[in-house]
């Protein structure tokens, strides 16, 4: 084998096990970068022939980290807020306020749970009306108090019960998409797991969105979708549901739904929660930084703006509204 080149003829994945292994051999600084820059080509390469359905499946994965993850690692003295002072406190959604990097910010997140115990409490990471109604009354608290705002996504979509019909779970939904949408204040919403439907969305309305790369964000779940086009839900309609919807990062990134992808370790967050992390929390910290130099009418402005233009990608010649 010739040390200076990978073998052409080997799989993606083996041709980057080959690179990495080198990379542990002693080598000179500038073969070294070369060979940096190979592995960087190479998890490119892996990541784009993904198919949408594995990454539905590494969105899903149980051991991803979750908002609380992302608090207890990201956010100092956080003080969790409970209850819609309506009807009760939804255990699905997680709220409160602490210090991003010292600056002090509004956190909301979808929690799916961890253990069965943890998972019956949390309702799977389905919000009720109480949810998005608690999730309302701290984005309306952080207005007041001119708090930037992040949300973390992370839903199959929102609770579709009897009793959460009752209690007005579209209403909720909607109020928040509207409040959200007239906030003076900077909101950064961060898709970290699987976003699905209108429960997702309620808390999606930012300035900026940030998607971790295998993350999905879609109007509906891949058996959904085929359950509904094809009355069937075997793995290979809902693989093509998966790859029909678009729902990936860098699909959404080329039809201007979301902002930026932010990168993942090789396999996923799983495999590396704490790079996984840090990672978000830079990327967080950047747009903060950005969106800062923005006066709060101008944030009004910005974000709706950033709204109206979606959807324009699929008209020729029409160029999406700067964000």
């Amino acid at each position: 084998m010739n040390q200076n080149n990978i073998h052409s003829d080997l799989t993606f994945d083996e041709q980057l096990a080959t690179a990495r292994q080198k990379l542990q051999t002693k080598m000179a600084p500038a073969a070294r970068k070369k060979l940096d820059r190979e592995i960087r080509r190479l998890e490119e390469a892996i990541q784009a022939r993904i198919p949408a359905i594995e990454r539905v499946r590494i969105a899903r994965n149980p051991s991803r980290p979750q908002t609380q993850d992302y608090i207890d690692g990201l956010i100092t003295e956080f003080m969790e807020l409970h209850g819609d002072r309506r009807f009760a406190d939804d255990g699905a959604i997680i709220a409160g306020m602490g210090y991003l990097r010292g600056r002090p910010v509004m956190v909301v997140g979808h929690q799916r749970g961890r253990s069965t115990s943890d998972r019956i409490k949390r309702n799977f990471g389905k919000p009720h009306p109480e949810g998005y109604r608690k999730a309302a009354r701290l984005f309306d608290l952080a207005h007041r108090f001119g708090l930037p705002i992040i949300t973390f996504i992370d839903t199959q979509g929102a609770e579709p019960g009897v009793g959460a019909e009752e209690r007005g779970q579209a209403e909720a939904i909607a109020a928040n998409l509207e409040l959200m949408a007239r906030l003076e204040v900077p909101i950064i919403s961060c898709v970290i797991g699987e976003g699905g439907s209108g429960g997702a969305l309620a808390l999606g309305v930012g300035n900026v969105i940030l998607m971790q790369e295998n993350a999905c964000y879609s109007v509906i779940t891949p058996e959904g979708c085929a359950a509904i086009l094809w009355r069937e839900g075997g793995p290979e309609k809902v693989a093509e549901a998966a790859s029909a919807l678009k729902l990936s990062a860098q699909d959404l990134l080329k039809l201007g739904v979301i902002d930026a992808i932010v990168p993942e370790p090789p396999g996923g967050a799983h495999e590396q929660p704490s790079q996984a992390i840090s990672a978000l929390g830079t990327a967080l910290e950047h747009h903060l930084k950005q969106l800062s130099r923005l006066g709060p009418k101008e944030l009004r402005h910005q974000r709706e703006r950033k709204f109206a233009a979606m959807g324009t990608a699929f008209i020729t010649g029409t160029k999406r509204a700067a964000s």
